[in-house]
Protein backbone atom coordinates (compact mmCIF):
# COMPACT_ATOMS: atom_id res chain seq x y z
CA UNK A 1 0.00 0.00 0.00
CA UNK A 2 1.23 3.36 -0.76
CA UNK A 3 0.10 6.95 0.82
CA UNK A 4 -0.73 10.17 -0.71
CA UNK A 5 -2.18 13.43 0.22
CA UNK A 6 -4.67 14.79 -1.70
CA UNK A 7 -5.79 18.82 -1.85
CA UNK A 8 -9.23 20.21 -2.50
CA UNK A 9 -10.87 24.20 -1.45
CA UNK A 10 -12.79 23.10 1.18
CA UNK A 11 -15.13 26.11 -0.57
CA UNK A 12 -15.37 23.28 -3.49
CA UNK A 13 -15.46 20.21 -2.06
CA UNK A 14 -14.25 19.75 2.28
CA UNK A 15 -14.44 17.08 4.40
CA UNK A 16 -17.63 17.13 5.16
CA UNK A 17 -19.12 16.93 1.64
CA UNK A 18 -16.81 14.01 2.15
CA UNK A 19 -18.46 12.05 4.94
CA UNK A 20 -21.76 12.83 3.46
CA UNK A 21 -21.56 11.45 0.03
CA UNK A 22 -23.26 8.50 -0.62
CA UNK A 23 -21.56 5.80 0.60
CA UNK A 24 -18.88 8.57 1.98
CA UNK A 25 -17.57 7.96 -1.98
CA UNK A 26 -17.14 9.92 -4.53
CA UNK A 27 -14.84 10.74 -7.74
CA UNK A 28 -11.66 12.62 -7.40
CA UNK A 29 -12.11 14.94 -10.69
CA UNK A 30 -10.61 18.24 -12.27
CA UNK A 31 -6.59 17.77 -11.88
CA UNK A 32 -5.23 19.62 -14.81
CA UNK A 33 -1.82 19.04 -13.78
CA UNK A 34 0.28 16.78 -15.44
CA UNK A 35 3.00 15.58 -12.40
CA UNK A 36 -0.45 15.56 -9.97
CA UNK A 37 -2.01 13.45 -12.88
CA UNK A 38 0.89 10.70 -12.89
CA UNK A 39 0.56 10.76 -9.15
CA UNK A 40 -3.27 9.19 -9.68
CA UNK A 41 -1.79 6.99 -12.34
CA UNK A 42 -0.04 5.45 -10.02
CA UNK A 43 -2.70 5.06 -7.54
CA UNK A 44 -3.80 1.62 -6.68
CA UNK A 45 -6.96 0.25 -4.77
CA UNK A 46 -6.64 0.48 -1.24
CA UNK A 47 -3.59 2.88 -1.17
CA UNK A 48 -4.45 5.36 1.76
CA UNK A 49 -4.38 9.35 1.04
CA UNK A 50 -5.10 11.91 3.48
CA UNK A 51 -7.34 14.91 2.80
CA UNK A 52 -6.26 18.13 2.52
CA UNK A 53 -7.84 21.41 3.28
CA UNK A 54 -6.19 24.01 0.74
CA UNK A 55 -6.44 28.06 1.33
CA UNK A 56 -8.33 28.61 4.23
CA UNK A 57 -7.84 26.02 6.76
CA UNK A 58 -5.03 24.83 5.51
CA UNK A 59 -4.96 21.37 7.51
CA UNK A 60 -5.04 17.24 6.72
CA UNK A 61 -8.44 16.70 8.19
CA UNK A 62 -9.12 13.00 7.23
CA UNK A 63 -7.93 9.82 5.56
CA UNK A 64 -9.85 8.45 2.53
CA UNK A 65 -8.52 5.31 0.87
CA UNK A 66 -8.58 4.78 -3.34
CA UNK A 67 -11.58 2.57 -4.29
CA UNK A 68 -11.03 2.42 -7.92
CA UNK A 69 -7.99 3.67 -9.57
CA UNK A 70 -7.52 5.48 -11.91
CA UNK A 71 -9.74 6.25 -15.29
CA UNK A 72 -10.55 9.29 -17.65
CA UNK A 73 -11.77 12.09 -16.32
CA UNK A 74 -15.46 13.06 -18.41
CA UNK A 75 -14.86 16.59 -17.46
CA UNK A 76 -11.17 16.79 -19.44
CA UNK A 77 -12.24 17.31 -23.31
CA UNK A 78 -8.99 16.08 -24.98
CA UNK A 79 -9.07 12.98 -22.77
CA UNK A 80 -5.67 13.30 -21.55
CA UNK A 81 -6.61 13.53 -17.31
CA UNK A 82 -7.62 11.22 -15.07
CA UNK A 83 -9.49 10.50 -11.72
CA UNK A 84 -9.97 8.08 -9.04
CA UNK A 85 -12.77 7.57 -6.55
CA UNK A 86 -11.79 7.84 -2.51
CA UNK A 87 -14.27 6.76 0.10
CA UNK A 88 -13.70 8.24 3.37
CA UNK A 89 -12.45 6.28 6.08
CA UNK A 90 -11.26 8.49 8.95
CA UNK A 91 -11.64 12.13 10.29
CA UNK A 92 -8.22 12.68 12.08
CA UNK A 93 -8.63 12.89 16.30
CA UNK A 94 -6.64 16.72 15.27
CA UNK A 95 -6.70 18.36 11.95
CA UNK A 96 -2.50 18.56 11.46
CA UNK A 97 -1.95 22.22 10.27
CA UNK A 98 0.22 23.56 7.45
CA UNK A 99 1.91 25.51 10.46
CA UNK A 100 2.45 22.39 12.30
CA UNK A 101 4.40 20.40 9.29
CA UNK A 102 6.60 23.73 8.21
CA UNK A 103 7.60 23.34 11.91
CA UNK A 104 8.82 19.62 11.96
CA UNK A 105 12.21 18.65 10.83
CA UNK A 106 10.75 15.46 10.39
CA UNK A 107 8.50 16.90 7.60
CA UNK A 108 11.02 19.03 5.90
CA UNK A 109 11.01 16.93 2.46
CA UNK A 110 6.94 16.46 2.26
CA UNK A 111 5.93 18.04 -0.51
CA UNK A 112 3.36 19.32 0.76
CA UNK A 113 6.31 22.38 1.27
CA UNK A 114 8.46 21.67 -0.99
CA UNK A 115 5.84 21.99 -4.46
CA UNK A 116 3.23 23.91 -2.29
CA UNK A 117 0.91 24.04 -5.50
CA UNK A 118 0.71 20.36 -5.96
CA UNK A 119 -2.89 19.03 -5.76
CA UNK A 120 -2.03 15.34 -5.32
CA UNK A 121 1.60 13.85 -3.98
CA UNK A 122 3.08 11.35 -2.21
CA UNK A 123 3.74 10.54 1.54
CA UNK A 124 6.31 8.44 2.91
CA UNK A 125 5.63 5.93 5.46
CA UNK A 126 7.74 7.87 8.08
CA UNK A 127 6.02 11.03 6.74
CA UNK A 128 2.51 9.27 6.62
CA UNK A 129 3.35 8.15 10.64
CA UNK A 130 4.65 11.32 11.61
CA UNK A 131 1.34 13.03 10.67
CA UNK A 132 -0.86 10.60 12.20
CA UNK A 133 1.31 11.10 15.46
CA UNK A 134 0.54 14.29 15.37
CA UNK A 135 -3.16 14.44 14.94
CA UNK A 136 -3.37 11.96 18.09
CA UNK A 137 -1.02 14.18 20.45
Amino acid sequence: MHHWLIKSDPDTWNWQHQLDAPKKTTHWDGVRNHQAAIHLKAMAKGDRAFFYHSNTDKAIIGIVEIVKPAYPDPSDPQGRFVMVDVKAIKTLKSPVTLKQIKADARLADIALVRQSRLSVMPITPAQWQRIIDLSEA
